[in-house]
């Protein structure tokens, strides 16, 4: 059986290639790659096939197996499966009429370059491809990602991308331009240098490298909003970074609690304490009662309290509701963002501890919680309110832009019609 050689080929040229795949190469009967890699080899005897439509190439290799003797070498960029041509090759011949002869991949050149393991990184292709992964991986914060590029989805685009999700994860951002090759450069460029990464002209051939930085403490406070903080000013969980009440949702909770200067607040599932943040800085005469039971979300409601330097904050550890019963005050306002599953015992002691003319604002993600809340709120003949929430923010795709949804949320906001004086 004749064979197909599939030879991968690194920027460096013959020179990157062992004795063997050399030999393999010179005796190759029918030699087929891009004009780059088959420049590499001006001297070769063998006929050349340019790759370009990839079914009139497939069609010509069959053809030559059929009616020639010899083999064919095929002349791929890096390792052939490693988004290669080696997958397509797969889906046309049978594995054993195809023999890989892997060089390095760009990917494992990247790393080995800024010198940072990779065996835990994700790896992304973009080339061609849709942008959604790459999403994905960024708003699940991934500590290191790998993206491979294409004259559309260039460096300067994940960059906007990137600035456009405004996750809450910072990115030292490494583009590495023609690794493997005399003009080889790797670049790196830290969190927030957006601005030069869109003003850098880069190399076709590249690869991005991101890896996730740990926030820093500092903030200007002089430069934030009244309210609206945006989402990546937060401390966040490292394994859970967008595990927060969103800046949108944010806004209308804060509307719906109808605040007023002097009040007890409860923010109930308080995360990364977010909302009580906002809350404390729009009104700082106000008494806000941070409610966590994970001691790392109690630590980041306290960082963060430090972060923004708000005073008016009590951040508390435990589970609700029991520990609502400790809390040395009836409250006013009271928002809950999560309720680990006791949603209808969260509902009644609020309701047992509710000052005259308070009201409860309830942010759903699932349609049990929903109709548990609504149940009980029929149940106790308590006025409500739902708004459904379907929000997209646009994120730039290439030199275009489009929408990316954000989870759906319903808010509910409550008040006991019999609780008014």
């Amino acid at each position: 059986m004749n064979k197909v050689y599939v030879v991968g080929i690194g920027l460096d040229g013959i020179g990157g290639l062992g004795e063997t795949i050399k030999q393999v190469v010179d005796k190759a009967t029918l030699i087929v790659g891009s004009d780059r890699h088959l420049n590499y080899f001006p001297h070769h005897q063998a006929p050349r096939l340019v790759l370009g439509n990839f079914t009139q190439v497939i069609e010509k290799i069959r053809h030559h197996l059929v009616t020639s003797e010899g083999t064919i070498v095929v002349l791929v960029s890096g390792d052939p499966l490693f988004f290669g041509l080696g997958r397509l090759l797969l889906s046309e011949f049978p594995p054993a009429q195809l023999e890989f002869y892997p060089h390095h991949s760009s990917v494992q050149l990247a790393f080995n370059r800024i010198k940072i393991p990779w065996q835990d990184a994700r790896i992304i292709s973009i080339h061609g491809r849709s942008l959604e992964l790459l999403i994905k991986a960024l708003q699940q914060g991934q500590d290191k990602i790998a993206v491979l590029t294409d004259g559309t989805h260039n460096p300067q685009a994940i960059a906007r991308l990137l600035q456009d999700l405004n996750v809450p994860s910072q990115y030292q951002f490494w583009v590495c331009e023609n690794l493997g090759g005399e003009d080889e450069r790797v670049r790196c460029f830290a969190p927030g240098e957006i601005e030069r990464i869109e003003n850098s002209v880069f190399a076709p051939l590249n690869v991005v490298v991101l890896i996730r930085q740990e926030q820093e403490e500092g903030l200007n406070l002089d430069s934030l909003p009244q309210f609206g903080i945006a989402d990546n000013l937060f401390l966040s969980f490292s394994d859970r970074p967008g595990l927060m009440t969103k800046r949108e949702v944010r806004t209308l909770v804060l509307a719906e609690l109808s605040l007023r200067p002097g009040q007890v607040i409860w923010d109930i599932g308080a995360g990364t304490g977010s909302v009580a943040i906002e809350i404390a800085r729009l009104v700082p005469s106000s008494q806000v009662y941070a409610i966590e039971k994970t001691a790392a979300g109690h630590s980041l409601i306290s960082r963060n309290c430090e972060r923004f330097q708000v005073k008016n904050i009590i951040p508390v550890l435990g589970s609700a509701p029991d520990i609502l019963h400790s809390l040395p005050q009836r409250c006013d306002r009271v928002f809950i963002g999560g309720s680990g599953g006791n949603l209808t015992d969260i509902l009644h002691t609020c309701s047992q501890r509710l000052n005259p003319q308070g009201i409860v604002v309830l942010a759903l993600a699932t349609m049990e919680h929903i109709n548990t809340a609504l149940s009980w709120f029929q149940g106790h003949d308590w006025r409500y309110q739902i708004l459904q929430v379907q929000l997209s923010r646009s994120v730039a795709v290439g030199n275009l832009t489009r929408l990316s949804p954000l989870n759906p949320v319903t808010i509910i906001t409550a008040r006991n019609v019999f609780s008014r004086k």
